[in-house]
């Protein structure tokens, strides 16, 4: 089956489209995927906008909900589109939308809703095609985080790998799934990936950057130690997994706070500080867990700078690697993983690990929007493919 994954993550500065072959062989248990490439657009400024303003903490209304649900699910539809023509050949046969995450409730060790828009009509509208979407709220109404959902790929990719593998993605937030040698497997989100970096980039110049480009910033400016103690001083570090978080909690409001009483920081020390916040978090949390090799994906892996300190706080415990090692680039390994997700669904199957989001069982997530045809639901393979094999893509 061919399948388009579209993503767009909590640093919500562009949408990914990640298209692939799916299949299931008889008598191997892997559902085999085979990459076809992937496309990328930025939101329009003006949407972008709408989007960073309607965001926690600030206010919003139903009004302006309604028409980013609308606009989002237009920029979804166009780019799944231009997917299908550039990298299907037309062939496409389901689109699977994360969406786009404008809150996740989480309050007393609980998640009690998530909301994500992109309206699937539109997507479905622009592309004919079935649409799979809304994935995290049943997790949810099982009684897990409903994130991070990509921890049932991760795990169908390191399963057999000697040691302790685990996976990272680095984006706003960040996550990471780790297989111990024996028990169950553990996931949850470890903190700011990129989240308090680019508020700080975005702050610090007036709005005219987005982000520490190549992590130039940090790397010209020091660790301020004090600062960085208050920082890691987070409750939310201190909770137990699983555990999940978004920018309700780490957004421009919650730096601001956090430096008060500091005085005035050089815009390079800033940076370099919270960028020492993302890898110490993300070390501080794989440590315990005697993870032996770490795959990384997501927007962080392209800043040498966070790429360097995470090597210096993991030591020698853990090697760290990029998904790109296990087939999946890694500006693409969400988008990828929610093609997955909307092939599981398809067929039936579960698509949330209940040992890594606290669900009290197996579910089949999301909802489906038929496309311009009859939706004929596939057979369900059967048994459910425990293992994802990534296979070298075809040349065009």
């Amino acid at each position: 089956m061919r399948v388009i994954g579209l993503m767009s993550g909590t640093s919500y500065d562009a949408v990914d489209a990640a298209a692939c072959d799916l299949e299931v062989l008889a008598g191997d248990g892997a559902l085999h995927l085979t990459p076809l490439g992937m496309v990328s657009e930025p939101y329009p400024e003006g949407l972008r906008r709408a989007l960073a303003a309607a965001l926690p903490p600030s206010a919003t209304t139903l009004a302006d909900v309604c028409r980013l649900d609308t606009h989002i699910g237009q920029a979804f539809g166009r780019l799944a589109a231009r997917a299908d023509r550039e990298l299907c050949d037309g062939q496409a046969e389901l689109i699977a939308s994360h969406g786009q995450t404008v809150y996740h409730w989480a309050a007393d060790g609980r998640v009690h809703g998530t909301l994500q828009l992109g309206e699937p009509a539109w997507i479905a509208e622009a592309t004919g095609r079935p649409v799979v979407s809304g994935f995290r709220p049943r997790d949810v109404a099982a009684g897990g985080q409903g994130a991070p959902l990509v921890s049932l790929i991760d795990l169908m990719l390191l399963r057999g790998r000697p040691g302790v593998p685990a996976a990272l993605n680095i984006g706003g937030i960040s996550n990471v799934t780790v297989v111990p040698r024996s028990g169950d497997p553990v996931a949850f989100d470890t903190g700011p990936g990129n989240a308090l970096i680019d508020a700080a980039v975005r702050e610090l110049s007036g709005g005219r950057l987005a982000y520490d480009e190549d992590g130039a910033l940090a790397a010209a400016g020091q660790v301020h130690p004090a600062l960085l103690e208050r920082l890691l001083a987070e409750p939310y570090y201190r909770l137990p997994a699983p555990r999940t978080t978004g920018k309700e909690l780490f957004h421009e409001g919650y730096l601001r706070s956090r430096l008060t009483g500091f005085g005035p920081l050089r815009p390079q020390d800033l940076v370099a500080t919270l960028t020492r916040l993302t890898a110490r978090t993300v070390a501080d949390a794989l440590r315990p867990l005697g993870a032996t090799e770490v795959f990384a994906s997501g927007g962080g892996v392209r800043n040498p700078t966070l790429t360097g300190m995470l090597r210096a706080e993991l030591g020698g415990a853990a090697a760290l690697r990029t998904s790109e090692e296990l087939g999946l680039p890694a500006a693409a390994k969400e988008a990828y993983a929610f093609a997955v997700l909307g092939y599981l669904t398809l067929h039936g199957l579960p698509g949330n690990a209940p040992a890594c989001t606290g669900a009290t069982g197996p579910r089949v997530l999301g909802s489906i929007t038929p496309g311009s045809r009859l939706l004929r639901l596939p057979a369900q393979p059967a048994p459910a493919p425990r293992s994802l094999s990534v296979r070298a893509p075809v040349p065009r």
